[in-house]
């Protein structure tokens, strides 16, 4: 893989001129229900759109991300080689039904229960069974290639959570989810999406830490995707110092903000707020003297794409398609992405 866009898509316009500035998207979200039925309530819409878009665009890769509504359905479709069958032929059944080429899994996360999943150690191994079975009956289907692709966390925990090497005997490439690196976890205001990591941070982590991360525990640098984000997080009640709110200890976690578009539209230089580049994260923020909201912008997204083509990465890819009406950081990653 090279050069990769792809954009998470759910609610929202989607049109001919998107289709045909990314290589692929994920459908945000069928449903993986804990008795190994597949719905795609959440996507709806954009299923049936499929014919619409496969005609702005034959070469566009679509691909059905899926998700739990039941806080242990990965868990229990995974437990069991009864289960992992049954979910897999559904899986299938849906990318046959809905014309995808592929589907894509967002646990959110094997073993890890602080997304308030009911989770078990058995996870680990048994997701490995589970993307093999789903690779063996997506194969099964014959008549074109199908793509197995995971959303993974952008952190050792998730590392240790699963099996990298033998993972990728099965999946064609992992979107490592390179946002959130600073959330509700954290109440220290920084980057939350940041190319590089500060020294100075004691929560260090960034997109360069965590993709370099996923090749030292077994991933092909070519097919693993960094993760963008077009939308902001946001820490509150900060006190007015010397470096912006940055690195700042904060009384609560760290909220979710407006979207890149509400960004451009009352906040970036407006209402108060005024923009910092941090030269070394390689990425900006906001702070207006209490607020403090961290983003990408499209010179963030410059430095992530010639970053991702200089190391030989697959590429890149966004959350999420609907927060930027303005099409700004698309046509950014479409040019520099497509720049020779």
């Amino acid at each position: 893989m090279k050069n990769e866009i792809i954009g998470y898509v759910g609610s929202g316009e989607f049109t001919e001129e998107d289709a045909k500035k990314l290589t692929g998207i994920n459908l945000a979200f069928g449903e993986l229900h804990n008795d190994g039925t597949v719905t795609c309530n959440g996507c709806k819409e954009k299923v049936e759109m499929i014919p619409q878009i496969r005609k702005w665009n034959p070469n566009l890769r679509i691909v059905l991300s899926m998700v739990q509504p039941e806080r242990d359905a990965f868990t229990i479709c995974c437990a069991t080689e009864e289960m992992r069958e049954k979910a897999a032929a559904a899986l299938a059944e849906a990318a046959v039904k809905y014309d995808l080429d592929g589907i894509d899994l967002d646990w959110e996360y094997p073993c890890v229960p602080s997304n308030n999943s009911a989770v078990s150690p058995d996870d680990k191994h048994n997701f490995t069974l589970f993307c093999k079975a789903i690779r063996r009956h997506l194969d099964a289907i014959g008549g074109k290639k199908y793509y197995l692709t995971i959303a993974a966390g952008a952190d050792l925990y998730y590392v240790n959570c699963v099996e990298i090497p033998q993972l990728m005997e099965c999946l064609d490439y992992i979107n490592i989810m390179t946002y959130d690196l600073k959330c509700g976890f954290h109440a220290l205001a920084g980057h939350h999406t940041s190319l590089f990591s500060k020294p100075a941070d004691v929560f260090m982590n960034s997109c360069a830490q965590a993709l370099e991360l996923f090749v030292k525990y077994g991933a092909p640098a070519d097919r693993i995707l960094m993760g963008a984000a077009f939308y902001s997080r946001k820490w509150e009640n900060l006190k007015d110092n010397e470096n912006h709110g940055l690195l700042e200890l904060c009384p609560n976690g760290g909220g979710y903000g407006p979207d890149y578009d509400i960004l451009v539209k009352d906040y970036i230089n407006k209402n108060g707020y005024v923009e910092y580049w941090d030269d070394e994260a390689k990425a900006p923020w906001l702070f207006n003297g209490s607020t403090f909201l961290s983003y990408d912008d499209p010179r963030s997204l410059k430095e992530k794409a010639a970053f991702v083509k200089e190391k030989g990465y697959g590429g890149i890819f966004y959350w999420e398609h609907k927060c930027d009406s303005t099409r700004t950081l698309l046509d950014t990653l479409y040019q520099e992405m497509n720049q020779q």
